[in-house]
């Protein structure tokens, strides 16, 4: 049978890329980063692990599934994968959710959370109930994958909509999915993703409108503010109950540059953050290459071996 070459092509790149984890685990990794892992204080109880999304390329063009994504993941030797849902299979039951648990059981890694879209930034009636329903599902589908969070958006302000309010629906929508997940034993983390959660002050509102709740709390993502990043992260860093760390952040000048690791886990560590940090991979070079890079250059920030 002839070859595919573009199969030839996506093998070379996982050929390489498992080549790159060899060489990053060796010590062997780009950036100027704190000194070798054995003089690196370990930041007590939290563990890295991939979101799919890093690999959202293969993923969306078929040449890769979550189950060879989990592969990837053990060679990277994180201790978790994020399932992001854009990826699961089409017209997946929950069948496929257990196979997707055990096939991460089997490689020594366990499912940090799963990532969804919906939008809970609209006034009550029958949009906002099927965006109530779809959350109140992904618990569900979580709960069978043994994932302990989902992240959840809250939305885009609409046209003309009062903020103040419309931050009041944002957290009403919350509020009416958390006994699903005080039920099911998942936390929601609610993500800086624009929008309305553009500004820590907002997110933070929604937060206070919501109400101290044991299963709820901030996603931080540390790519998404776009003024004052760390000032920003600093404020959100308290309620958070995940973390996806980009590779990139929006510095005082303006513009896009490396994320500062150390600043990263100060922040963290003085917030008392304790759990997941979820590389969410969307530099320019090639994930397959760049990713193994990542992972040890937050394994010696972080001092996870």
């Amino acid at each position: 049978m002839p070859r595919d070459p573009a199969t030839d092509r996506l093998s070379r790149r996982q050929a390489l890329g498992t080549a790159v984890v060899a060489l990053a685990s060796a010590g062997v990794a780009q950036g100027s980063d704190p000194a070798p892992p054995a003089q690196v204080r370990r930041y007590r109880n939290v563990q890295l692990s991939l979101a799919a999304y890093s690999r959202r390329q293969d993923l969306e063009a078929g040449r890769m599934d979550l189950f060879g994504f989990i592969d990837w993941c053990a060679q990277l030797d994180v201790a978790g994968v994020e399932l992001t849902s854009y990826y699961f299979r089409k017209d997946f039951d929950a069948a496929y959710l257990r196979q997707l648990r055990r096939h991460a059981f089997s490689r020594g890694l366990t499912v940090s959370g799963t990532a969804i879209r919906n939008n809970f930034c609209l006034p009550p009636g029958a949009q906002k109930d099927r965006e109530v329903a779809q959350v109140k599902q992904w618990i569900d589908r979580a709960a069978e994958l043994f994932a302990p969070h989902v992240r959840i958006f809250a939305g885009e302000l609409p046209p003309g909509a009062d903020r103040a309010e419309a931050i009041g629906w944002v957290a009403e929508g919350i509020r009416a999915v958390l006994p699903a997940a005080e039920q099911r034993g998942v936390v929601l983390g609610l993500e800086n993703h624009g929008g309305i959660t553009a500004r820590a002050a907002d997110l933070l509102a929604i937060c206070d409108r919501v109400g101290a709740d044991p299963w709820f709390g901030i996603n931080l993502d540390t790519g998404n503010f776009r003024t004052g990043a760390y000032e920003e992260l600093a404020a959100a860093a308290p309620r958070a109950v995940n973390v996806q760390l980009k590779v990139d952040i929006v510095g005082e000048n303006g513009q896009s540059q490396e994320v500062d690791l150390q600043r990263i886990r100060a922040i963290l560590e003085k917030a008392g953050y304790r759990g997941w940090i979820a590389l969410e991979y969307e530099g320019r070079a090639d994930p397959v290459e760049a990713i193994p890079m990542w992972i040890a250059r937050m394994k010696r920030t972080f001092g996870v071996l």
